[in-house]
Formats: structure tokens, sequence, C-alpha cells
């Protein structure tokens, strides 16, 4: 039997490609800890976590064997296996349950009022600032004009967007961000209604006419990195609290 935990999202059609399937032994399950964890990371980062057996999953928690130490419990300390390498919806879940607040939501977990879970030790990470060159100042303006449409870029955008859209200070808090931004034009749904200079072809004829293009050149999309480069990652919060 398969257990599915849904995005706020998990309604739109878009949902479905934003989501991965996990598989974990029956005593993990059974010990509460993922109706904890899943939900609240899905929550926060709009990606959908389908909980499977083991032969159709592209990650796995595991009492032993090689993998990213999660945390420690039932007697075992466990680890999460990527078996589909690449897949990003794995690499940012690993990334949150490594990260202080996937941490402390761990150790939130206290039915009964006893925490049954220690989370493993930090990961180190690479400090390294990502700072693109180009004229930021300008590429707020561009970003306001040709993405505020439907992404939050600014404050000046908040109440300007489609609910559905990431912020651009989410997105900055993704691990491939950048290669995100840089290749925005060939990730869907832009390939319908972007055109760049010199990079893109012209659109088919059997485009339907009412989509507003949206026209750039690579010039002004450096000019967009750069201010990208320097958002401060957003946020994603602490664990939910309940009253």
């Amino acid at each position: 039997m398969s257990l599915t935990f849904f995005t706020l999202a998990s309604a739109t059609g878009n949902s479905q490609s934003r989501s991965f399937r996990l598989s974990a032994p029956e005593a993990l399950v059974a010990s509460g800890v993922l109706k904890h964890l899943l939900p609240r990371f899905s929550l926060k980062t709009q990606v959908r976590i389908e909980l499977v057996g083991a032969g159709e999953a592209d990650a796995r928690f595991a009492a032993e064997g090689k993998g990213t130490p999660v945390f420690a419990g039932l007697d075992a300390d466990w680890v999460l296996v990527t078996l589909t390498p690449g897949n990003e919806h794995v690499g940012r879940f690993e990334d949150w349950i490594t990260s202080e607040v996937g941490r402390n939501t761990i150790e939130s977990f206290q039915p009964g009022g006893k925490a049954l879970f220690t989370a493993a030790v930090a990961r180190q990470k690479d400090d390294e600032t990502v700072v693109l060159p180009g004229n930021v100042v300008e590429g707020e303006k561009l970003a306001v004009t040709h993405c505020g449409r439907c992404h939050m870029v600014n404050e000046a955008t908040r109440l300007t967007t489609i609910g559905s859209s990431p912020s651009f200070a989410v997105m900055r808090g993704f691990s491939d961000w950048q290669a995100r931004f840089e290749a925005f034009f060939a990730l869907n749904p832009h390939p319908s209604f972007t055109l760049i200079d010199g990079v893109t072809e012209p659109f088919d004829v059997s485009r339907p006419s009412p989509i507003v293009p949206l026209e750039m050149t690579l010039e002004e999309l450096e000019a967009i990195l750069a201010f990208v480069s320097q958002i401060p990652p957003a946020d994603l919060g602490a664990p939910i609290q309940y009253q």
C-alpha cells in the first residue's frame, strides 16, 4: 500500500512533475516520523512526496549502507539513499532534511512528549557566495517588467503576481538556482511565450495568438542574473507549530 503526501498545489497539473517517490522500512513508517516530516517539507517547497515500495522509489531511508546521514532512532542510524542520481527534488529534500530547519523538524517529533529521533550532525556547506556580473539595478527593473506578471520579484510586485508561481527569493534558495535562471526560457511553461534574440527559435505558427510574448536579449538576461545573484535566499521557516 502506498501513502501519498500532497502539497497545497497538488490539484494543479504542474504539481505532477514536482514530486518524487520515497521508500522506507515499515518500522520507520509505523513510528509516525514520516507523517511529521514529509508534509512539512512539501508545505514549504511545493514538492510532493509519494511513499512507495522499494522497487519503485527515487530515494529511500535505510538503517544501514552508504547514504547521507539524517537521524538516529529506533536503535539505528538512518541514511537517505538517492536511487535516481540527478533528481533535483530528491536533492532538495536532502538539502532540507540536513539543514537547520530540517534538523529542528526531526527533533520536534515528540509523541508523548519524548523525542524518538536525533538529527544527524549538520553537514559542512560550501559557503562560497555566487555573485554574477552585470547591472543589478537594470536587472531588477527588467525582472519586474518581464517576470513580475507571474513571479514576486520584489516587494513592489507582491500583490500583482500569480500565487502559484514561486517568488524569486524562494527560487534563489534552490540548490540549482543559477542553472534554473540561466536556462529559464527552456523550462516549462516559458518556451510557449519566451523569445530571446539569437537563442530561441521563432514561435510555431500554431501558437495561440492571445499569448503575449516575453522578449529579451542575452544582455538583459545577464542583468537579471546579476540581480538574482544578490537576492537573499528565502527562509522557508521553522517547523509548523500547533496550538
